[in-house]
């Protein structure tokens, strides 16, 4: 028994040294993971870290979004088997606190049993004229599933007309299982059409598009190597 107690303690900390050496083994990973943590300790005190709502980097064609500072970048990984299909942007404040704002102009939808998530339509990619896309947010609700989107948009909405710039709602934490959250932050990602009209699964990276020409920020992990995302 204690020679099975035994082997089952040391397996247990194999798979922990290697979870962690497997999300940190880029040094982007690595500079990027301690940052956050500070970021988060003292959001005020960086605040020089943080990208500003409505902000547009040179003629990049998409506004930032909310406040934060950018903690995950798009194929980042936070496990074994993981790739970070969008961004991850940190407020620093309670959830319900901080706004978030479309990207560009476009068509919003919010499913009928989405809490915390919108997507937004836009016919014509403005980086490749005629290819259809689709900006993804969420985690606007808090821990409980209680909505911090817009009462303009409520559940069941479709294909409501936007403008860059509108008020989707508020940065929240819930991870899509009551009394488990996350993090107060937004997660934006931009979603590729399915080809006939709708969009695919935002859960597999291979669904979405690198945001870093879109934003005009260095937002693909791979190459960024621990430079803090800001406008040049």
């Amino acid at each position: 028994m204690k020679a099975l107690l035994k082997l089952g303690v040391l397996a247990f900390v194999f798979f922990l040294v290697a979870g962690i050496y497997f999300i940190l083994r880029r040094p982007g990973n690595t500079g990027r993971n301690l940052k956050l943590y500070q970021f988060l300790d003292d959001p005020q005190g960086h605040a020089g870290w943080m990208m500003r709502a409505e902000e547009r980097c040179g003629d990049a064609p998409f506004l930032f979004p909310t406040d934060g500072y950018i903690g995950f970048l798009w194929d980042d990984s936070f496990r074994p088997g993981h790739r970070h299909q969008g961004i991850d942007i940190f407020g620093g404040t309670e959830g319900g606190k901080t706004p978030v704002f479309a990207a560009y102009d476009g068509y919003l939808t919010r499913r009928q049993d989405w809490k915390s998530t919108v997507i937004i339509r836009i016919p014509d990619d403005p980086l490749q004229p005629g290819r259809q896309i689709w900006t993804y947010y969420t985690h606007m609700a808090d821990p409980d599933g209680a909505s911090f989107i817009s009462p303009v948009f409520p559940p069941g909405t479709e294909e409501v007309s936007v403008k860059a710039g509108t008020l989707l709602g508020m940065q929240g934490n819930y991870s899509g299982s009551p009394g488990n959250p996350t993090g107060v932050h937004l997660h934006f990602s931009i979603v590729q059409d399915d080809g006939r009209g709708s969009y695919q699964n935002e859960l597999e990276i291979k669904n979405t598009l690198d945001p870093t020409a879109y934003f005009g920020l260095p937002l693909n992990s791979h190459q960024n190597e621990g430079v803090i995302p800001l406008c040049q």
